[in-house]
């Protein structure tokens, strides 16, 4: 297993990345932003950010070495309200980052949500937690969708880990950036109530070593973008909005919502351009990329609405198998074809195998309680 020591990063060092779409509501026409962060700092857009240490990955020699030896950063985008059959309406002309991806990675544009819930927090907290959602069962209790001054442990009725308190308690750099400021959740719950490192040396409380709220996504990715070109992070999740706020004020899969979807992709070009052009970047790192929920109409809170629980799970980066499909790589896994699926029985692809999906491929333990890919054994790669 690798270990990480927080020492201060190299400009270019490596940087895996784990692709994540998701999301809910935000008020159509919101363009303020506003930034919570573990230390303050304001600077002149108005954006509170908390700088951090950031660390480079040491390796240590593997008996057996696997293909995502590579990988020594992961980044995380997730794409709110993301329906994977729009980037299947777009084209490759109009959505080329997405099917970039496709092409060049592994994927599949039909996973699942968690099987209770069609919503972003209860599918966000999924994504970095690994859990399922109904807490009787071991889930993370969130049920639900704003933020309503509590933490994930007291929805849970005891702590909850996740793959931020593993990749910090193991010595790794960790981010989240964010356009909802709903997600002041995950800071408050990693940060403020986080739990004491008892891995190695003391990397305190703090879980999340750089939480950025802002509203203007273009604003946000160019935030993104800076960081990965000079202090890339061991693990960096990074939230768009776009298509959920369309969605929700002009309808899902309306000529409105194809245009966010279209505006979505240019984002997503630029972080992947950011990566290509640092040969260190692109060596060393992996993009996943996923959705909280899809949706269709008005509304995507219909759990068992197939256009709501389906969302893409694509993975991008070195040794990667390029335009395969996730399934026919996973035994393991059941493609669902169009069905919910619950948790019996051999399981689709889902959101909630980010978690131990990134701590597997940076060679760190699992996440403690996480039910999603428990046994680890999804793969991108050849």
């Amino acid at each position: 297993m690798r270990t990480f020591r927080r020492v201060a990063a190299q400009a270019g060092a490596g940087l895996a990345v784990v692709g994540l779409l998701a999301g809910c509501s935000v008020p159509a026409g919101t363009t303020a932003a506003l930034t919570t962060a573990t230390t303050a700092g304001r600077g002149s857009t108005g954006v509170v950010t908390v700088p951090a240490a950031t660390t480079s990955l040491a390796k240590a020699a593997l008996p057996k070495p696997s293909a995502d030896d590579a990988v020594n950063r992961v980044v995380a985008i997730s794409v709110d309200g993301l329906n994977p059959a729009a980037i299947t309406k777009l084209g490759r002309s109009g959505a080329p980052n997405f099917h970039r991806l496709m092409r060049e990675g592994a994927t599949t544009l039909n996973a699942r949500t968690a099987q209770e819930q069609t919503r972003t927090l209860p599918n966000h907290t999924g994504m970095l937690t690994g859990r399922r959602i109904d807490d009787r069962r071991g889930g993370h209790g969130v049920t639900f969708n704003s933020d309503t001054g509590t933490t994930v442990h007291r929805a849970a009725g005891a702590y909850v880990s996740s793959v931020f308190d593993v990749v910090h308690d193991q010595g790794g750099s960790t981010a989240l950036f964010t356009a909802k400021q709903k997600f002041a959740l995950y800071q408050r719950t990693w940060n403020t109530k986080g739990a004491a490192d008892k891995v190695g040396r003391d990397n305190g409380r703090a879980k999340i070593d750089r939480f950025t709220v802002d509203t203007d996504n273009a604003r946000l990715v160019g935030t993104v973008t800076a960081e990965l070109r000079t202090s890339p992070r061991t693990f960096t999740f990074v939230h768009l909005s776009l298509p959920d706020q369309v969605g929700h004020d002009k309808g899902f899969m309306s000529s409105s919502y194809l245009q966010a979807v279209r505006r979505t992709d240019q984002l997503l070009g630029q972080i992947l351009a950011t990566i290509s052009s640092r040969p260190a970047l692109r060596s060393q790192t992996l993009v996943v990329l996923t959705a909280d929920h899809g949706g269709d109409g008005a509304s995507h809170s219909e759990a068992s609405k197939r256009a709501n629980y389906t969302v893409p799970f694509m993975v991008w980066g070195p040794n990667v198998a390029a335009g395969r499909n996730l399934y026919s790589l996973n035994s393991s896994y059941a493609s669902p074809g169009s069905k919910r699926t619950g948790y019996t029985g051999k399981q689709p692809i889902r959101n909630g195998d980010l978690a131990n999906f990134a701590t597997d491929v940076l060679d760190l333990p699992r996440v403690p309680g996480a039910q999603f890919d428990k046994s680890r054994k999804l793969t991108a790669f050849r």
